[in-house]
């Protein structure tokens, strides 16, 4: 593909460096010691100049391109940049990053001919919600067309993996030290590992509570350490639950402004100094969760290891850079995607989907799940799958609501199935040319 990418940040750097493997890539950026930096970590075309300014395109000018990703800090650039591309390049599919909220409920973007909108700040606020209904749960993920959901958890003690397998449940990865593994059905699970868990969420939720047994079963206290946007947006979301909320920043004016946005709801405290002693003085210990969500990873980190210290038994660090994923991940750490990590996978997830197969990462972005359904009319129908030739993987058809192993067995395919592929990412090229041929 002929893919443009406007913005040579955290984002655009990330997205070019993935997507340059396999195609051809231009990046569009007014800072010249950001593109040659990407310039001697990738092959992509570099083009200098303001990309709010007609002229920078005018090396474009009637270039054809597969896709249009704005991705800078800036709203207004992002939309301006989106539509002097459509004027100036003919331009197949356009995605857009924002920030501001007000865009998600509007019909702007579908007036401008956006195709897909990412709101990063929303997508890492609404991944904490959704583990308040999964309290022992790291990670829920939700999919289209199916209930089934897709829940990692830290398990206590060894089991056998029939044990869960038995029960309707897919075990579809495996997170063992620094290492991850698409697990075979006699696998045994050890005390330690974080498990990846697909299938109907109430059966998931009655494991986590035998299998996860040290943090609360239900969240009534919140603490958030940082009072920018998304220390924000994570709180107004922890309110609309009904919980109660303080969120502490060293910045007093931040504070401030987190109470006047959050309408005094919740407590904004301020911790100057960043001591310990502040667990103490505000009582932070009795918190049910604590949520670390600076931009900063190592901070985050000391914050939910000293929580962790004073008795808070769920901790969850926002996760900004991807070299601190896994140690986050090996002290115990739930993991949050922040905004320019959420950013990127969900771009990348979107430009490998299509009309037909979706594309979803897990453990870091170290799993891939792929997912077809079977229309009507299809020739699929009838027809027996034969699973694909990877090291590791694990092919299971979602009928009614009920997982069948792909390899158990001739099964052949109705209307309505979900064809369900849960593979390492190193895998993706061959994964897609096994869907490519069905």
């Amino acid at each position: 593909m002929e893919i443009i990418i406007a913005g040579a940040g955290k984002v655009g750097f990330n997205l070019a460096r993935s997507l340059s493997v396999s195609h051809s890539v231009t990046v569009i950026d007014k800072n010249p010691s950001a593109l040659k930096r990407m310039q001697e970590h990738m092959d992509i075309l570099p083009v200098h100049g303001d990309i709010e300014d007609p002229l920078t395109y005018r090396k474009l000018i009637n270039e054809k391109a597969d896709l249009f990703i704005a991705v800078t800090d800036l709203d207004e650039a992002n939309i301006v940049s989106t539509l002097i591309a459509d004027d100036r390049i003919e331009v197949e599919r356009k995605i857009i990053r924002l920030r501001n909220r007000f865009f998600s409920g509007s019909s702007i973007m579908e007036k401008l001919g956006v195709d897909e909108t990412v709101f990063p700040l929303e997508l890492s606020s609404r991944t904490v919600a959704r583990l308040l209904e999964y309290p022992r749960a790291n990670n829920v993920k939700r999919f289209p067309y199916t209930d089934l959901k897709l829940i990692s958890l830290r398990i206590a003690r060894d089991i056998p993996m029939e044990e869960i397998e038995e029960d309707g449940i897919a075990v579809v990865g495996i997170e063992r030290g620094k290492a991850f593994l698409i697990p075979e059905t006699s696998q045994r699970l050890e005390a330690g590992d974080l498990i990846y868990l697909f299938g109907d969420p109430e059966k998931i939720r009655r494991h986590c509570a035998r299998l996860e047994e040290e943090t609360p079963w239900k969240i009534r206290r919140c603490v958030v350490f940082g009072a920018g946007d998304l220390g924000v947006g994570i709180a107004r979301v922890l309110l609309e639950y009904g919980l109660e909320v303080k969120i502490l920043d060293e910045n007093p004016e931040a504070c401030l402004r987190a109470d006047e946005t959050l309408e005094g709801e919740a407590m904004a405290i301020s911790c100057k100094y960043g001591t310990r002693e502040i667990f103490e003085e505000e009582n932070l210990g009795e918190a049910d969760l604590m949520i670390a969500a600076t931009d900063n990873d190592e901070y985050n980190i000391i914050k939910c290891l000293e929580a962790r210290e004073h008795g808070v038994r769920k901790v969850l660090a926002i996760n900004n850079e991807m070299e601190y994923y896994k140690l986050m991940h090996s002290l115990g750490i739930v993991v949050v995607r922040g905004p320019k990590m959420a950013a990127y996978h969900r771009i990348l997830e979107s430009i490998h989907s299509t009309r037909v197969l979706l594309e979803r990462k897990y453990c870091g972005g170290e799993g891939t799940v792929f997912l077809r359904q079977v229309p009507e009319g299809t020739p699929l129908i009838g027809r027996v799958l034969k699973p694909p030739r990877l090291e590791e993987a694990k092919l299971l058809i979602v009928r009614e609501e009920e997982i069948h192993r792909a390899d158990a067995g001739d099964l052949t395919l109705r209307e309505g199935d979900l064809i369900s592929l849960f593979i390492r990412s190193d895998e993706e090229a061959e994964a897609e040319r096994w869907f490519d041929g069905l």
